[in-house]
């Protein structure tokens, strides 16, 4: 993973991690969540370089679901709730620009 992703998903992390008082093991299983998001954008990109910004926002919105599958599985009710809060205001995720 390129440096710019990794500060990207660090940043990203210390905030939900803040945000959403997680635990050592949750901010782990979240880190890894963000990882492969960004990696399947990344590959996208890799595989098409003339892709659209419509495109990129598409998939971001795509890794945004997959995210929330997996939170589903390690995130208390509470903090699931204030994730879906968080990510609904975000104008970015996943260090693209988005609309809900």
């Amino acid at each position: 993973m390129r440096a710019e992703l990794i500060e990207t998903v660090q940043a990203e992390l210390k905030r939900f991690a803040t945000d959403l008082d997680l635990s050592d093991d949750q901010k782990t299983q979240l880190r890894t969540a963000l990882e492969n998001a960004h990696e399947r954008i990344e590959e996208a990109r890799e595989r098409n370089p003339n892709v659209t910004r419509q495109e990129v926002a598409f998939k971001v919105r795509e890794a945004r679901g997959v995210i929330r599958e997996r939170l589903v599985s390690f995130l208390t009710p509470e903090q699931l709730k204030k994730w879906d809060q968080e990510v609904t205001k975000a104008r970015t995720f996943l260090g693209e620009q988005v609309e809900s």
